[in-house]
């Protein structure tokens, strides 16, 4: 193809995707996020999310991509999303999502963190009061079944604070110790994760004590 059919393409492509209407069913949410993205050739590129819902997301990428393209993409604070490309505009993509119900349940909640996180804090999802925990160390299960040891750093009835290199998820659920939880938030040592069954109280100060 010439440069000037190329040239000839992409606007008409450009120009298209002003013109077709937004037929959006989700609420999108404008989350600035880096990460990475492989096409249907296996070639991979850095990108930054622009703005995402259940149903799809818009993606700023240095190269173009085909209307129809199947793309897989990662982000550090969500994981790994699949989607078609169903439109394309300057300087990037927008991909319908192609996820299962379970999934859309757990992008949503990560969704919900990430957007009000800055606003919640840190003591988003306490209900109970913590204490520091001295060198106590633990395991943790991911969901993809891989098992890493990890540090507790302090921990409640309701959750506990632990020190991994290890980044889940948010919204994903995980095995610590013996307890199930799911993971709620990052910080500077690690992650945050909420219990999902409460234990019993002298149990936990046994173990953690």
């Amino acid at each position: 193809m010439s440069p000037s059919s190329a040239s000839t393409v992409r606007a008409s492509i450009r120009f298209d995707t002003r013109i077709v209407p937004d037929r959006r069913r989700h609420k999108r949410y404008a989350l600035a996020l880096l990460g990475r993205f492989m096409r249907a050739n296996k070639q991979e590129f850095p990108c930054r999310l622009n703005d995402i819902s259940v149903g799809g997301a818009a993606i700023m990428a240095p190269v173009e991509v085909e209307i129809g393209e199947r793309i897989v993409v990662y982000f550090d604070e969500i994981g790994g999303l699949e989607g078609v490309v169903v439109r394309t505009f300057e300087g990037g993509f927008a991909i319908a999502l192609k996820a299962t119900q379970h999934k859309r349940e757990k992008l949503a909640a990560q969704i919900t963190w990430l957007v009000n996180k800055d606003d919640l804090g840190g003591t988003f999802g306490r209900r109970h009061k913590r204490f520091e925990v001295v060198n106590k160390t633990s395991t943790l299960r991911l969901s993809d079944g891989q098992s890493v040891d990890c540090r507790v750093l302090d921990v409640s009835l309701s959750g506990a604070s632990i020190q991994t290199d290890a980044r889940p998820p948010i919204g994903d659920e995980v095995i610590f110790g013996k307890l199930r939880c799911r993971v709620m938030r990052y910080h500077d040592r690690g992650i945050g994760v909420q219990f999902l069954d409460i234990p019993d109280p002298e149990a936990l100060r046994r173990y953690f004590g």
